[in-house]
């Protein structure tokens, strides 16, 4: 009966964008699904293909955000207007506005509690590492960390440094028959070398 009700929960969200709280509590869809779920509802400027968005991930104006293909985002926070305007408007008897657009181009990684303000652009091929605020443009190719956020090295590197360091892992061969980011099939095998591999043997 649950998978019914799970089943039909998935359907009315991704079609029609209802019982959003609902969909997100029984079905807790993946990245790749939710992102789809927002392609379709969650009234972003534009959203590419091959995206991976945690429901946990934050939009403040998602009318201000456009999303490039393959960009992955882990739980964090995307922030289109500053927030102190309506206080300044009535302390100081003014009327102000502040708002501006989050780009974020194509082969992007935005880690854990991350922050990106107004007015920013984000890559191509770059990283936000997990903790950043980013409060200016992230440069094509660039590893970005710390409040605020600074350089702290390129994508390009890194990739030669995991690819050097994953040859000689000893779950090696299987991250080498994986189909993608993630094989359901594969991901117990891997798993236990990997407890192996860090505690020892358990007995």
């Amino acid at each position: 009966m649950q998978a019914v009700v799970t089943h039909l929960v998935r359907t009315i969200a991704l079609r029609y964008g209802k019982l959003h709280g609902l969909y997100v509590k029984l079905c807790k869809p993946m990245g790749d699904e939710y992102a789809e779920y927002l392609r379709r509802h969650g009234n972003l400027y534009a959203i590419g293909e091959h995206c991976s968005i945690l429901t946990s991930t934050v939009f403040t104006d998602p009318q201000y955000v456009r999303i490039g293909n393959n960009v992955h985002f882990s739980s964090c926070t995307l922030i289109g207007h500053d927030g102190s305007i309506a206080m300044l408007n009535r302390a100081y008897n003014a009327k102000l506005d502040s708002v501006g657009k989050i780009d974020i181009r194509d082969n992007v990684f935005i880690g854990f509690n991350a922050i990106v303000l107004p007015n920013v652009t984000i890559g191509p091929n770059a990283i936000v590492a997990a903790g950043a605020v980013v409060t200016k443009d992230v440069a094509e190719g660039d590893i970005v960390a710390g409040v605020p956020a600074r350089p702290i090295g390129r994508v390009e590197n890194l990739v030669k440094k995991l690819q050097t360091s994953t040859q000689i892992l000893p779950w090696a061969d299987l991250i080498h028959q994986r189909e993608g980011g993630f094989d359901a099939e594969l991901e117990p095998q891997l798993l236990k070398q990997r407890v192996a591999h860090f505690y020892g043997p358990t007995g």
